[in-house]
């Protein structure tokens, strides 16, 4: 093979590599948000839902990212777990982690929650997958024993694993009729602006320290 032809080879192989490496970093931020009803979208239209008005926040401020929802209506913690690695993709940059709204209640003894929960974190970071913690507050008219014991279960995690925590997931639009659908639980099309508005610097910062997967 002559000197020229040998040369252009070489330029070619250096030009295929430099588009895959073009390809590999042209790779949307990968965001599952991960929980229940909350995170679902329940009786909200099409785009109206956290993932969805999250992953348009973000690219409003120049972040090439795509948030999937994997949220159940009526999952528990236990369900949660039964069903995290195959809702959880190989690929997975951040998962914001929504789950305990529905164990409160139905009164589910808070140690399972935390054990639960606690097997979720283990896994995912088995899997090298960076979470970022949505806490959930016990109901007032669970009694202060139970708050106690529910409430706690986040910040403990947390620092555990020492994953970021968003302590209430619901902060801003809890207790407001006005923000709230008809059950006085789950949050309207505007009741969600106003959470992904809170939640938004929280999850920047999450990505910023989840390293990409490889």
């Amino acid at each position: 093979m002559g000197f020229k032809r040998l040369l252009a080879v070489f330029f070619a192989l250096a030009v295929a590599a430099a588009g895959l490496a073009g390809a590999a970093q042209a790779e949307p931020y990968r965001i599952v948000g991960f929980g229940d009803s909350l995170m679902a979208g329940y009786q909200l239209g099409p785009g109206e839902g956290f993932p969805d008005r999250l992953q348009a926040a973000l690219r409003a401020k120049g972040r090439d990212v795509e948030v999937t929802g994997a949220g159940v209506s009526g999952d528990t913690s236990s369900g949660g777990l039964a069903r995290l690695d195959w809702s959880v993709p190989d690929g997975t940059d951040l998962v914001i982690l929504e789950l305990g709204a529905n164990d409160m209640l139905r009164g589910i003894m808070p140690e399972l929650t935390e054990k639960n929960l606690d097997a979720m974190l283990s896994r995912l970071k088995e899997r090298k997958i960076g979470v970022l913690l949505a806490g959930m507050k016990a109901a007032p008219n669970l009694g202060a024993d139970y708050a106690a014991a529910f409430d706690g279960i986040y910040p403990r995690l947390a620092e555990k694993y020492g994953v970021p925590l968003y302590p209430f997931f619901l902060d801003g639009v809890a207790g407001d009729l006005k923000l709230l659908q008809s059950d006085g639980m789950h949050p309207t099309a505007e009741g969600v602006a106003v959470m992904v508005e809170r939640m938004l610097p929280t999850v920047e910062k999450a990505m910023d320290a989840a390293p990409r997967s490889q």
